[in-house]
């Protein structure tokens, strides 16, 4: 069971991978991008180093994203026309 766990989580995370760099639109990579870090905590979990999963989770996941997420929505804003 969890050599089949390993692997479903490591196609999972090259999946993310390959989707986060073929995704055009920026938003959605972003969250393609989520998605292997969620799996890279899942690879994490199975060999035995929760810490390490939950650090992933919570600083990679949860922190960084946020920012990354606030940056792209930031500089990819409306334009609006008549306002100098």
């Amino acid at each position: 069971m969890e050599m089949f766990l390993f692997w479903f989580c490591g196609a999972a995370m090259v999946l993310g991978g390959l989707m986060t760099v073929f995704q055009r639109n920026t938003v959605v990579s972003a969250v393609w991008l989520i998605f292997a870090f969620v799996s890279a905590a899942g690879i994490y979990a199975l060999l035995q180093a929760p810490f390490v999963a939950v650090l992933q989770v919570l600083v990679y996941a949860g922190a960084i994203m946020v920012l990354f997420l606030f940056v792209i929505m930031m500089l990819l804003g409306p334009v609006l026309e008549g306002v100098r």
